[in-house]
């Protein structure tokens, strides 16, 4: 056990753990992450592990809530400060993908929590930032069509789901070529389908 490891105090051991199971995510099917497996990754004893965690799955739910913190922040903080709703909405799918490219690990452990069957503190925690996510595109997507630049007619909730679903989508396949950069290459065209498909203008 490293010295800096042993004298972490309780909060910042707390990110620290949360950092190695995104980590070992990246490359480990997150199912088969064992709390041995996440102390060793930080230099711990397991019995060091659960004083800051009563169980696995209250580390799973540390983690999600350290995602759903993250990437709000990422999307938020890129459409700061840019006016047209449209253009607010292009950044927060680049800023995504982009924190997705950083954190490979997140996909795979956010999927893998909405296949569990019953209900779960991490589960719960994907739900909040997903419902989280869908009422800030819906504020977008309501913008754009009182300022003119989305189509009036346009589903305000079908926008909003079909913005996640094609970053999901871009994900996915980038995990399946087992190439984490396809996605920041395919984002900036998919979102070009996707905003000719939702403005009330076009250029062609």
């Amino acid at each position: 056990m490293s010295q800096r490891s042993r004298n972490l105090p309780a909060e910042e051991r707390r990110a620290v753990t949360v950092e190695a199971v995104v980590a070992l995510a990246a490359s480990t099917n997150p199912s088969e992450i064992t709390t041995a497996a996440i102390a060793k990754q930080m230099q711990l004893t397991q019995g060091a592990l659960f004083r800051h965690f009563p169980s696995k799955e209250a580390i799973w739910q540390a983690v999600m809530e350290w995602v759903a913190e993250r990437l709000l922040t990422v999307i938020d903080r890129a459409a700061t400060g840019i006016d047209s709703p449209l253009g607010a909405m292009r950044a927060m799918f680049l800023a995504h993908v982009d924190f997705v490219a950083e954190h490979p690990g997140v996909p795979r452990m956010m999927f893998g929590e909405l296949q569990r069957s019953g209900t779960t503190g991490a589960k719960k925690m994907v739900q909040v930032l997903m419902s989280g996510y869908r009422t800030r595109l819906r504020a977008k997507v309501e913008e754009g069509k009182a300022q003119g630049e989305l189509l009036s007619t346009l589903d305000t909730d079908a926008a909003a789901t079909l913005f996640i679903g094609s970053i999901q989508g871009l994900i996915m396949q980038s995990l399946l070529a087992g190439d984490v950069e396809q996605m920041r290459r395919d984002a900036p065209g998919s979102f070009t389908i996707y905003r000719r498909g939702i403005e009330a203008r076009h250029d062609d």
